[in-house]
């Protein structure tokens, strides 16, 4: 389904300016759920202070949106067919202002805890939400274009989240890291219910799968909570958090066994991963969030712990991945339609391990180039995978089933990041423990700990070799 537009002189549909209109809105909304989960972080320290609590009870503030977010993605897929794409997207940013507003308010760290787990489900249900919504209006003939753009926001804020709150806590007080959310918000939700297109629900009457749900959200929280804990290197809940993992994996795994039994539409079809490309597809990405995101959480631990730079200055010389990532997307944009799939996504995944190696020579005390360029060259890597993945999931996939696909392929990659980060968490607490904690010995922990990140790039580049060489969708070149 099209909302109009045009071809252009070389056979492929023209962006058009409502196309472009819808799509800036939903990016909106995409960007602040994001952004909020990195934004927050750098007001660690200063929660710390205003509730007089200690740095593990503060973290929950993190931690907390994190399980609710992977919880209610895979719920996005069931709502969007039930109440329609757009009207769950709205509701979606609705819950996640009240949550922002709430959070602000705060006057306990467990209120504080309590209101970030509404943000996160109303900032969970956001991209996958909005990314389908995109994909049924633009078509399968100019969703890689588009996506090439889109797919680069979620990569951007953990790169932007340092520096933007940094600001904030430079001239205002705390509520403000929350506060921010509110104009941006209300500022989307007027212009979707105007802008974006709406389309019918695909599944009006679909009956919710309450035993999948049951199974499938708590096993990921679970899992993610057992693994986190992990990360934390203490001793007594070490038994608690490998019993999480156990049970996680355990309720991850009568899922799936639910889903192929089911005689019912599952919360996600486990058949879906079978199909191909969609199952390359989404190991690529799942792995591709584990290198992308776990880079993220060591690399700025590692320059304030080990280099003594301020969340800022780390923010700063984070910059140039989000840099490279732009320009990434820009290259993306122009060969999308005309390059196979499967040549940019290998290519991506050879520029994210080629940016990633020099980290594994920290113990060298590389110099500030050095990070800043390759940081460049993953953010040129890492656009040159997302979108391509998505774009011959969503120009494949039949319209009706896209708000599922799209709740898949972002659960996957929202798991990968976060299993990703926290199970790096574990190496590196592993290997600090091993070699020690003083600066020599810390950087060496933190380069053994990246080369898992380049194991992580080894196993995307073996799934992507099983995406397709070209396209149906991209069958004329843009002029």
């Amino acid at each position: 389904m099209s909302s109009g537009g045009g071809v252009a002189a070389g056979g492929a549909e023209r962006i058009d300016a409502p196309l472009l209109r819808a799509a800036f809105i939903l990016v909106l909304g995409t960007f602040m759920a994001t952004l909020d989960a990195t934004i927050v972080t750098v007001g660690i320290d200063t929660l710390v202070t205003e509730f007089d609590a200690s740095v593990t009870e503060i973290q929950w503030v993190s931690t907390a949106y994190l399980l609710a977010v992977v919880t209610t993605v895979p719920t996005s897929g069931w709502l969007a067919d039930r109440f329609g794409s757009r009207r769950t997207w709205i509701g979606a940013v609705l819950v996640f202002l009240a949550g922002s507003v709430l959070c602000a308010l705060a006057w306990s760290v467990l209120s504080l805890v309590v209101f970030r787990v509404l943000q996160g489900l109303g900032g969970g249900v956001l991209p996958p939400t909005g990314q389908a919504l995109l994909a049924r209006t633009a078509g399968p003939r100019r969703i890689g274009r588009l996506i090439s753009v889109v797919a680069v926001v979620p990569m951007l804020s953990p790169v932007l989240g340092p520096l933007i709150g940094g600001s904030i806590l430079g001239v205002a007080d705390w509520p403000w890291l929350f506060y921010v959310n509110l104009p941006i918000g209300l500022v989307a939700v007027l212009l979707a219910r105007r802008f974006v297109p709406a389309h019918p629900p695909s599944a009006a009457g679909a009956p919710f799968d309450v035993r999948g749900a049951a199974l499938l959200s708590p096993g990921l929280a679970v899992l993610v909570f057992g693994l986190t804990e992990l990360g934390q290197g203490q001793a007594a809940p070490r038994v608690v958090a490998w019993v999480a993992v156990g049970a996680g994996l355990g309720m991850l795994f009568g899922f799936v066994l639910h889903g192929l039994r089911t005689s019912r539409r599952p919360l996600i079809d486990p058949r879906l991963f079978t199909r191909p490309p969609f199952g390359a597809a989404a190991l690529a990405l799942a792995v591709l969030g584990a290198s992308v995101f776990g880079a993220t959480f060591l690399l700025p631990l590692y320059l304030q712990a080990g280099r003594g730079l301020s969340a800022w200055e780390a923010g700063l010389l984070l910059a140039p991945q989000g840099v490279g990532a732009a320009l990434g997307s820009l290259l993306v944009n122009r060969t999308i339609d005309r390059v196979a799939a499967r040549t940019l996504v290998v290519l991506g995944i050879g520029l994210i391990a080629f940016g990633t190696f020099p980290f594994t020579q920290l113990a060298s005390t590389p110099a500030d180039g050095l990070i800043a360029g390759s940081l460049l060259v993953r953010g040129l890597g890492i656009a040159m995978v997302s979108a391509p993945v998505m774009n011959i999931v969503y120009s494949r996939m039949e319209q009706e089933h896209l708000p599922r696909a799209s709740s898949a392929l972002n659960l996957l990659n929202t798991v990968g990041g976060s299993v990703g980060t926290a199970t790096l968490a574990v190496i590196l607490q592993a290997r600090l423990t091993a070699r020690g904690t003083e600066a020599a010995p810390a950087a060496q922990a933190f380069a053994d700990t990246f080369w898992w990140v380049l194991g992580f790039c080894l196993v995307a580049a073996i799934g992507a070799t099983r995406l397709p060489g070209r396209d149906r969708a991209a069958v004329t070149p843009r002029s």
